[in-house]
């Protein structure tokens, strides 16, 4: 097998087990999948069957009990947080629910916040790039506060982007727009896995939303139900 036809991200027979009042959990189990560059893959399922938990896995947020996760041929489990950090910085992107943006920043600070941690000296004019890409150009100087919830998701996106991941992992990105913005908001992170070719892994509840990416599995339980269920 060619290097270029492995998967971008792989988990192999990942379990997640935590420790309760009431003894242990099982949140995860045996959960094999692989993603590939470039795919929009959905990961589907009720409330508490374990989505956002696996996408912390994937992500590198957390480690497995049991099983394997594989990130660029990384195995992630078998380095340290530091370790796992910097591949996050170099790789990966997020969009979550809630847009996670810092109140005293401008729309354009916000974005340029993680290029500055990287020490680039190119932050303002990429900022200023992805922040156009999304529509919101002319109102770079302006405040969360000051911004609609779908404005404030899009500039969670241009932050996610602006340093080129190969991944971009969402995490009920809609959830808290109205069905109008919602839309919006999932065409820019489709067009920015057609256009860019970034890899897209979108955890939803949303049936409709899920079924725009080309393949996912749905959650039961922790458990696979079915790993060909999106298509």
């Amino acid at each position: 097998m060619s290097e270029s036809s492995l998967p971008l991200l792989e988990a192999r027979d990942v379990s997640k087990t935590v420790r309760g009042p009431e003894g242990t959990l099982d949140i995860l189990a045996d959960v094999t999948l692989a993603v590939h560059a470039g795919e929009s893959f959905a990961i589907v399922g009720a409330s508490g069957s374990g989505k956002t938990t696996l996408l912390g896995l994937l992500a590198g947020l957390d480690t497995p009990t049991t099983g394997s996760v594989r990130l660029d041929g990384h195995a992630l489990e078998a380095i340290d947080e530091e370790a796992r950090a910097d591949l996050r910085r170099q790789l990966v992107g997020f969009v979550f629910q809630s847009f996670h943006l810092l109140p005293a920043l401008t729309a354009e600070e916000n974005v340029m916040l993680p290029l500055e941690l990287e020490g680039r000296d190119d932050a303002r004019a990429r900022a200023r790039e992805a922040l156009t890409a999304v529509g919101l150009d002319t109102r770079r100087r302006h405040y969360p506060a000051q911004l609609s919830g779908g404005e404030q998701q899009r500039v969670a996106i241009a932050r996610a982007f602006v340093h080129g991941p190969r991944v971009l992992f969402a995490d009920e990105p809609t959830g808290n727009l109205d069905q109008r913005t919602g839309r919006h908001v999932a065409d820019l992170l489709f067009a920015l896995n057609r256009d860019h070719r970034t890899t897209l892994v979108l955890v939803t509840h949303d049936a409709t939303l899920a079924a725009r990416c080309a393949r996912g599995v749905e959650l039961m339980e922790g458990r696979i139900a079915a790993p060909a269920a999106i298509t």
